[in-house]
């Protein structure tokens, strides 16, 4: 499952680790757009830096995305306000013009190509209508120039929308490739292929790598979707959710990025040269019977819709949604300003990442923007309390159910599951011990608790886990 940006990125180079006793301020782990962002924003301030990837630049969320930069999120602002104030939302708004900003002034910086659109979040059918109008009344009401549309010139059902013009789309692993050439530029250097297995408790932060090197820095910043580090128990408090993307040839141009507001949602764009970008039917990770059948359903779709095209690449993706819509992104705990994280971006990373490579490279160097100190002096509200409830109660549930699961699997006459007989390796997420589901759309092991993701033969994909399955050879 390639992704049409990953298929057609040019590979980045390496460089050599640094060496153990070799001074680092800063160390940056993973190579998406909040890393790089990171690493070249304290490059360009002097600091000697080091970003670390497990896989390849870009290999998990940010290679991944439908590449849309936009203030207008879907129902995110609504969402926001459910659960925060309205000085909150305010500043979250802030935060994510000045992310759309940056990124599209490096871009045209740099020469890295991108498409003027219309946001566009329709309702699908009219019980979508007023989550739709509730976004238009907060974007509204936060200072967005939105404009209600009663049609819209696509072939797929709505019956109304709210749009805001002239966001951007763009592909993100055009923008990473870049990023590293700017980080290096700038004194940098970046090393893929090194997962990092553990982080030290005290002092410089230490980090050591699966092949046993340690590297320390002055400051640590954990740039991996989730944290691979328990303290702040940060996965907890985050849904970790997949949704699954087509790109399709055949296309017409269209002016318009348009994402309905339904939770079996449908994202449309273009992308040059006449492909067709369309993502949706997401799911909490490793709580569905087939992921296939979710894969099919977008297929389905589409070809309802769009049955001129025919499809060139299918992928997915994984985000992490917070109880109240607002990124976790600061010290990983109080008391541990060394070591930094950024999290639960819920689909929206090309902004939001930008955002908090602003937030932890201001937090190391000084000078944070008012922005960013009302978005970490928020409170948890009774709301965002029952979000987090909600959140733990289906873990539990997961729990129960992969319990149940494995006294069904050892009754007489039973052997277990079979994909984990022919892998070789025990289904059991070393994170904390969730049972795993076998992701039949990827051949992947997926963790319904917090969201690990393992190959076919063990190796961690994504965390929190950070070591791989055991082989039943090691059992």
């Amino acid at each position: 499952m390639t992704s049409l940006w990953i298929d057609r990125a040019v590979p980045v180079v390496d460089e050599p680790l640094p060496g153990e006793d070799e001074h680092l301020d800063a160390l940056v782990v993973g190579a998406g757009l909040t890393g790089l962002t990171t690493a070249l924003l304290l490059a360009r301030a002097g600091q000697r830096v080091a970003c670390v990837e497990a896989r390849r630049v870009g290999a998990v969320t940010t290679g991944r995305t439908t590449g849309k930069v936009s203030l207008l999120q879907g129902t995110h602002l609504s969402r926001i306000r459910r659960h925060q104030s309205e000085e909150v939302a305010a500043a979250y708004v802030d935060a994510n013009r000045e992310g759309m900003e940056w990124l599209l002034r490096f871009c045209d910086d740099h020469g890295v190509p991108y498409q003027r659109r219309t946001a566009v979040t329709y309702a699908a059918d009219d019980g979508e209508l007023s989550s739709v109008e509730q976004e238009h009344r907060a974007a509204d009401s936060l200072g967005l120039p939105v404009v209600w549309r009663d049609r819209l010139d696509v072939p797929f059902p709505h019956v109304a929308a709210t749009t805001l013009a002239d966001q951007a789309q763009l592909d993100a692993m055009d923008v990473l490739g870049a990023l590293a050439a700017q980080l290096r530029e700038h004194g940098g250097t970046l090393h893929q292929g090194h997962r990092v297995r553990s982080v030290s408790k005290g002092g410089r932060p230490t980090v050591r790598l699966e092949d046993g090197r340690e590297l320390t820095a002055d400051r640590l910043v954990l740039a991996t979707g989730t944290p691979i580090l328990d303290r702040g128990l940060h996965f907890a408090r985050l849904e970790p959710q997949r949704s699954y993307v087509l790109a399709l040839e055949g296309a017409e141009p269209m002016d318009g990025m348009y994402l309905s507001a339904g939770s079996d949602a449908r994202s449309v764009r273009d992308a040059p040269g006449g492909a067709l970008v369309v993502g949706g039917a997401g799911h909490v990770v490793g709580r569905t019977d087939s992921h296939l059948a979710h894969l099919d359903a977008l297929r389905s779709w589409t070809a309802e819709h769009y049955p001129g095209t025919s499809e060139t690449h299918h992928w997915s993706a994984q985000d992490y949604s917070s109880p109240d819509g607002v990124p976790y992104v600061g010290p990983v705990t109080r008391g541990s300003e060394r070591i930094h994280v950024a999290t639960g971006y819920e689909k929206w990373g090309m902004t939001n990442a930008v955002v908090a490579a602003r937030t932890i490279s201001a937090d190391i160097l000084g000078e944070a923007p008012s922005w960013a100190q009302v978005l970490a002096g928020r409170s948890t509200t009774p709301s965002n309390a029952g979000e987090i409830a909600r959140i733990n109660l289906g873990v539990g549930a997961a729990l129960a159910a992969g319990a149940a699961r494995t006294v069904r699997e050892r009754l007489p006459g039973s052997s277990g599951p079979a994909p984990a007989r022919s892998c070789g390796v025990v289904g059991i997420c070393t994170h904390l011990g969730g049972l795993l589901k076998w992701n039949d759309a990827e051949e992947t092991w997926d963790c319904p608790l917090h969201g690990s993701r393992f190959a076919a033969d063990g190796e961690v994909l994504e965390g929190p886990a950070t070591r791989p399955l055991v082989r039943r050879s090691e059992e």
